[in-house]
């Protein structure tokens, strides 16, 4: 793959995450085929994917669509949510993908080595992306951030193959970067998604609420993240965790209480659930987070 390759790009999930890199790919001349269930599929195939978005202009990208992966591609990107991972990933056999990339954009950490334990160690390509973009309809796209920001890694995966899809994805739109620590960047996502989910969705409250009125609580939690990212070999600022949430709108909510307000599963297994797990292996105490964790999981989350 080189910069200028036509590259053929699989999309498991063509929601908020996937419908925008989907239409995105497809509208800088890549074959983008969408995987997800008949009707949407379906819809896909008819209307392709229309995206509103203040950073990229409203436009309309035509794609593929299969409820399954036929055929060997360049790369699959995996963009349903951590509850949904297991049953979709019956969408793309590992005898289909040939030599693709397998690049989840999953919240989480331990999403990489089910991954490379279905599909090749050496192609399972993990990303972290920030962007705020949500489905409002099958193939309907709102894109309300004034930013999009990728950092691709893969410590196993050929730094060639990286390279030649962060600039796909680079010039399709969001502002992409190889990053050579997986575990670094893995961590940098989790030390700031965790506190923010957990509590929200804890109290139901915007961030802006949860830091002017659960402050000292936001405040441990994120002391006691940062102390599990650093004992797995990730990045830990406490400080500077606390300076971004102070940044955020006060409306800001996240997407796992997005989720609890709408009735749907939640990540707290692969948000709250890897956190504690990792603080056991390490020996780390983590007693808020340890009974956030347990207050949702008792509110039959």
């Amino acid at each position: 793959m080189t910069a200028n390759d036509e590259l053929t790009v699989a999309v498991l999930g063509p929601g908020g995450i996937g419908g925008l890199l989907a239409a995105l790919l497809s509208r800088s001349g890549h074959r983008v085929i969408c995987l997800a269930g008949d009707d949407t599929a379906k819809t896909l195939r008819t209307t392709g994917i229309r995206v509103r978005s203040g950073l990229f202009g409203d436009f309309t990208a035509p794609v593929e669509a299969d409820t399954e992966l036929r055929e060997p591609v360049d790369a699959c990107l995996v963009a349903v949510k951590a509850t949904a991972l297991e049953a979709a990933l019956t969408r793309v056999p590992p005898t289909a993908l040939g030599d693709a990339l397998v690049v989840p954009f999953l919240n989480g950490v331990e999403h990489p080595a089910a991954l490379r334990a279905r599909y090749r160690e050496d192609r399972v390509a993990p990303a972290v992306i920030r962007v705020e973009s949500t489905r409002v309809a099958p193939g309907e796209i709102e894109h309300t951030s004034p930013f999009a920001e990728i950092d691709l890694t893969g410590d196993p995966v050929p730094r060639a193959r990286l390279d030649a899809l962060a600039r796909a994805l680079d010039s399709a739109g969001p502002a992409t970067q190889v990053r050579t620590d997986e575990t670094a960047t893995l961590w940098a996502k989790m030390s700031f998604l965790a506190p923010f989910a957990l509590l929200t969705t804890r109290y139901a409250l915007p961030l802006g609420d949860v830091r002017t009125h659960h402050r000292e609580e936001l405040t441990t939690l994120v002391e006691e993240t940062a102390a599990v990212s650093r004992a797995c070999g990730g990045p830990a600022d406490p400080a500077q965790a606390l300076a971004r949430y102070d940044a955020f709108p006060p409306g800001t909510k996240s997407s796992m209480q997005r989720d609890a307000e709408a009735d749907r599963p939640l990540e707290l297994d692969a948000i709250g659930g890897a956190l504690l797990r990792a603080a056991e292996r390490h020996g780390v105490a983590v007693p808020v987070a340890s009974r956030l964790v347990a207050e949702l999981r008792d509110a039959g989350h």
